[in-house]
């Protein structure tokens, strides 16, 4: 328990109650990709780290047994609530199975009096639920506590399994729940359940479609930056990250402007401000992001209660001179984006284990935007609220394998951003200033095309700073001095040099990293100087393999000399990827 959770409220009275469900239907068939993929990151991953939550909170006068019908209800119109995953011990599911009845439980925590800050209370008894993983072939997919004061239910919160549920889906169950207790009529279910789904997938047509997506995804992962965030101070692979909150009425009147000057869609003009900013702080000429919710663009994924939580990878070239350029390209390269987000898991990381391998690079999902700001019951309509201009708050801390996270909760009537910026690569105060920045680029954008040039300017947000010795070398920035120090340590020790260009072949900075290994008496191919350095790349966003390994014997006097390593007796030398064939 910690510190945090030792500081909450005590209930003045706990109870369970088992809910029990009937008039299902029992079906079986194979997992969805959606579901494979994140039962693959469940079995990995801490469950709080992977498993969800959310706050429900309930309408005044609404009674307890009120609340637990339409849970059941719930349970029973949506089939993801009611699957399981079967399988062998130490085996990974393959298949779901939906339960006609069943049971689940309730945990009433009743107090004499809430916190004054209830709702925050409500979502740290949320997230507390979170630890502890759930049993895939067997545990219902939501752990539900109904908080009530005096009796009268205030909050539901609840942790979720994320092989059955994901964000979207449960902004779904929530909508659905409320006119549940409204006594209105939900309308007929029309969204793919998991099992439809999974047919589609498993079509001719769907295979295709996880073809092509592996090839989109190549396609950036070959050319792209390994990672966008490769310079001074980047590490990985996870960090306690704090959350920054932004609440700004500001950004929300300036999103509009914008949107009304361009014709652009907000939820575009956001995307395109926000990469414009990314690739301005991190020197880079594609701003390359995971973009997690927009994979529900087909109309019959956005209301589906299913984990389809399957990146769309996003790769903008921001090589424009002003906003607008970048704006005429981001829709579509997005939707290039969401059309290829649809792949076996699998499969993708076989593919990305080859192709780094092969460019010598490891691929860093460093920067993640996910805009859930057009999920039920998000803010998207409406009079404007008496809310802040602008409003820098904080949030929970929490380890992310991410350096810059944000989550899109509003952009209308007020623009409500959380943020979660590595703070080794952001000093204190600059991730503030870096929601502080993009609300400026949207005010500046509200009123004339913003050339792109300067950014700094507009919105206070510099780049970061890198020394004489980084290159960029196949759209990467890279320090040749940390090659050669990872190659050295790799293979234990020996003297490495290695610079911008090949050995006296014309070509010339940027176009490719050489190394020179002096390995002594000791026996070293290309191949086995690539794989030792391959082996110590995570973590290492400044380091990209050479593309070329010459071996000596003996460095020389001048070891700092390029024209020096080259008037050694050169022993072998090739790419270091072909094994039968160095060159």
């Amino acid at each position: 328990m910690t510190a945090h959770e030792r500081d909450l409220p005590r209930p003045a009275k706990t109870r369970t109650v088992t809910v029990a469900h009937t008039g299902g239907e029992e079906r079986r068939g194979p997992v969805t990709l959606g579901q494979a993929n994140m039962i693959r990151c469940m079995l990995r991953d801490e469950p709080e780290h992977i498993n969800i939550h959310d706050v429900w909170p309930v309408p005044a006068g609404t009674r307890t047994d009120a609340v637990i019908d339409a849970l059941r209800a719930l349970v029973v119109r949506h089939e993801a609530l009611r699957t399981t995953f079967p399988h062998a011990e130490g085996a990974v599911p393959r298949e779901q199975v939906v339960a006609a009845e069943g049971e689940f439980t309730v945990t009433v925590l009743d107090h004499d009096a809430l916190p004054p800050d209830a709702g925050r209370y409500a979502d740290a008894v949320a997230r507390r639920a979170r630890a502890g993983r759930f049993r895939l072939d067997r545990d219902f997919g939501l752990r539900i506590s109904l908080v009530t004061a005096g009796g009268a239910p205030a909050f539901v919160a609840l942790a979720a399994s994320h092989a059955v549920t994901d964000v979207s889906a449960l902004a779904v169950l929530e909508e659905d729940w409320l006119a549940l207790l409204a006594g209105g009529p939900l309308e007929p279910q029309t969204a793919l359940t998991p099992l439809d789904l999974a047919a589609e997938e498993a079509s001719p047509a769907g295979l295709r479609k996880s073809a092509a997506s592996l090839r989109y995804w190549e396609r950036i992962i070959r050319t792209g930056p390994q990672a966008m965030f490769d310079g001074p101070g980047a590490k990985g692979p996870e960090t306690v990250t704090p959350e920054v909150t932004l609440r700004s009425l500001r950004g929300a009147r300036a999103l509009a402007r914008v949107a009304e000057r361009t014709g652009g869609l907000p939820s575009t003009v956001l995307l395109t401000a926000w990469c414009a900013l990314v690739a301005h702080r991190t020197g880079q000429d594609v701003c390359v992001a995971a973009v997690p919710t927009s994979n529900r663009f087909h109309d019959r994924l956005v209301r589906s209660v299913n984990t389809v939580s399957q990146d769309a990878l996003l790769a903008l070239d921001v090589r424009v001179p002003s906003f607008d350029a970048l704006l005429a390209k981001a829709w579509g390269a997005a939707l290039d984006a969401y059309r290829h987000s649809r792949f076996d898991a699998v499969a993708l990381w076989e593919m990305i284990d080859r192709t780094t391998f092969e460019r010598g690079s490891r691929f860093a999902r460093d920067v993640v935007f996910n805009d859930v700001s057009a999920l039920p019951g998000a803010d998207g309509s409406g009079p404007a609220p008496d809310g802040p201009d602008l409003e820098l708050g904080r949030g929970p801390s929490q380890v992310l394998p991410t350096r810059l996270l944000a989550f899109v909760h509003g952009t209308a009537p007020l623009l409500r951003i959380g943020l979660w910026a590595d703070p080794a690569l952001f000093a204190p105060g600059e991730a503030e200033g870096f929601l502080t920045g993009l609300v400026r680029l949207l005010e500046a954008a509200a009123e004339r095309d913003v050339p792109l040039a300067s950014l700094t300017g507009v919105t206070g947000v510099r780049p970061v700073e890198r020394g004489p010795d980084w290159v960029r070398v196949d759209g990467c920035w890279v320090s040749p001095p940390a090659v050669a120090e990872a190659l050295g340590g790799a293979l234990g020790g020996v003297p490495v040099h290695v610079t911008a260009g090949g050995p006296g072949d014309g070509e010339g900075p940027g176009e490719g990293l050489t190394a020179f290994v002096a390995p002594g008496g000791t026996p070293l191919s290309p191949a086995e100087a690539h794989a030792a350095l391959m082996h110590v790349l995570p973590g290492l966003p400044g380091v990209l393999a050479p593309r070329r390994y010459v071996i000596v014997q003996d460095p020389p006097e001048a070891a700092d000399r390029t024209d020096a390593w080259l008037r050694q007796h050169i022993l072998t030398e090739g790419n270091g990827r072909t094994p039968a064939d160095p060159t």
